[in-house]
């Protein structure tokens, strides 16, 4: 829905159509937009990963972030956790159909960073 913005005859300006909360970019930015969150959803695409292999993948995540943000994916249906049966146990996280959904969202967002990358280096 398109917002529109009115002005009256006394110049006063009415807000049509307004993007109330939740509008549909922020219930995607809070699925996606966390801190480590398009990263862990990223590193997972290919194929199950475990815990202490995707911390090493983040590098400059801690574990309990990652842990934080796995859990947050678990409960919006995002990532499924699955306890792998060995000495000593392990689990490892995959990406549900659902979480699959944000991987071409994530790509372009990936390609859209590199090739501006040069316009906001620090």
């Amino acid at each position: 829905m398109k917002s529109e913005i009115k002005t009256d005859a006394k110049g006063r300006k009415t807000v049509l159509n307004t993007c109330n909360e939740p509008c549909a970019i922020e219930r995607g930015m809070r699925l996606i937009g966390g801190k480590w969150t398009g990263s862990i959803i990223y590193h997972l695409k290919d194929e199950p990963v475990r815990f202490n292999d995707l911390c090493r993948m983040l590098g400059g995540a801690s574990r309990k972030m990652v842990d934080q943000r796995l859990k947050e994916l678990e409960n919006n249906g995002m990532v499924a956790r699955n306890v792998i049966e060995t000495r000593p146990i392990a689990v490892a996280y995959s990406l549900t159909d659902f979480g699959r959904s944000a991987l071409d969202i994530l790509e372009q967002l990936r390609i859209w960073s590199e090739s501006h990358s040069e316009d906001n280096a620090a």
